[in-house]
């Protein structure tokens, strides 16, 4: 009971601190509240829409122009300009008016109908790699269609019927299925990466601020006695609170993006809770131990930012991890983002069995429990550290 008391108190103590310091409202609610709400209206459509192309025809003839109302009707791509030369169609790009160019050269439409191969040319920025895929994507569907219909014209003049046509165009008839995700809606696979992942980089500053304020303002042995002396029992009183609030954000954003937006979650919601309990505490875990390791608030807090920041990238979500060297797949292990995401395909995305990612489980309850590989550490830092800006 005396255990449980002193927990309740310096949670208590953890609270009128929320109350004095409005930088944990801030980034505790109001900025993670504010990214979930940003990055799923941002991509609320699912996919990119009607991006801005231009064209230059200088053909000029039904055919090319059906080709160009084939491009404006597709659903990526939306014909703005019509430009007189590639140059000036260039120009455009470079200055960011238009994300790719259409280029059908003067007699393509002669060279089409006497079988002599016209060449239909495509520029398209990479400088955002979306946008330039998705806009080249339309560009090449669009020519392959006008191809096309040249050779089903010529097909049903000699007398084919649908069907051969069809045999002959197409030899292989594909039957695609995409699983989990079967719309490629960009919401559900990037929201639930990427605000997952900024909300771990609030954990992150939030956690290593908490504790190394205590020594900024020299009140670290104040935390200590409160806690009789037992550093864990000081530790679990102070971020008692903050784990509640990480829960409810999360529990919040989970349901927001999977209840109201209609996210793919065929795992269902138990996992969903399991791997936000999972996320919030290993985070913390991962906060503690940093500051841990080097008790200054400065070099913590960076420290933090900066794995926050890299676990982006090492998370496998935006770049395969499998396309990486084999040192950097092995690094890979130290990112607890890389492990949620995983446990997230595995279990929620896929809705395989929760176990088939167990090793990935395991290392966030590692994560979890690395503060108590360095609990001396903080509590000698307490008792004797001067803090030095």
């Amino acid at each position: 009971m005396e255990t449980l008391r002193q927990i309740y108190q310096l949670a208590v103590r953890e609270c009128k601190i929320f109350m004095r310091n409005h930088i944990f409202v801030f980034c505790m609610v109001i900025f993670p509240v504010l990214v979930i709400f940003f990055f799923t209206s941002m991509l609320s459509e699912g996919l990119p829409h009607e991006m801005p192309v231009g064209v230059v025809d200088l053909d000029n003839t039904s055919m090319t122009r059906n080709l160009i109302r084939r491009l404006d009707g597709m659903q990526s791509s939306e014909v703005v300009a019509f430009y007189p030369t590639p140059s000036e169609a260039r120009r455009a790009i470079q200055e960011n008016e238009i994300y790719g160019f259409f280029y059908i050269p003067e007699g393509t439409t002669e060279k089409l109908l006497a079988f002599r191969q016209p060449k239909i040319s495509f520029y398209y920025s990479q400088t955002t790699l979306t946008a330039g895929s998705f806009v080249y994507k339309d560009m090449m569907t669009v020519a392959s269609l006008g191809s096309g219909a040249v050779g089903m014209s010529t097909m049903q003049a000699k007398g084919l019927s649908k069907a051969q046509m069809a045999a002959l165009m197409s030899p292989i008839s594909i039957d695609l299925h995409q699983l989990s995700n079967p719309t490629s809606d960009y919401n559900a696979y990037l929201t639930t990466f990427m605000v997952p992942g900024i909300i771990m980089l609030f954990i992150f500053l939030i956690t290593t601020y908490a504790i190394g304020t205590e020594l900024k303002f020299d009140h670290g042995r104040e935390l200590v006695e409160m806690g009789g002396g037992r550093i864990w029992v000081s530790i679990i009183g102070k971020y008692l609170p903050h784990t509640l609030v990480w829960l409810i954000i999360t529990f919040g954003y989970s349901y927001y993006v999977f209840g109201v937006l209609g996210s793919p979650h065929v795992g269902g919601a138990s996992k969903i809770a399991l791997l936000n309990v999972l996320m919030v505490l290993s985070a913390q875990g991962f906060g503690i131990f940093t500051f841990g390791l080097m008790p200054s608030l400065r070099m913590s807090m960076s420290i933090s930012s900066l794995w926050a920041v890299l676990s982006i990238s090492m998370a496998g979500a935006a770049y395969p991890l499998m396309g990486m060297d084999g040192p950097l797949q092995a690094l890979s292990w130290l990112f607890p983002l890389r492990h949620y995401f995983m446990v997230y395909s595995v279990g929620v995305l896929n809705g395989f069995p929760i176990m088939d990612a167990w090793w990935h489980i395991a290392a966030l309850i590692a994560f979890m429990l690395l503060p108590i590989l360095v609990a001396p550490k903080i509590k000698h830092a307490m008792l004797t550290y001067v803090y030095i800006p």
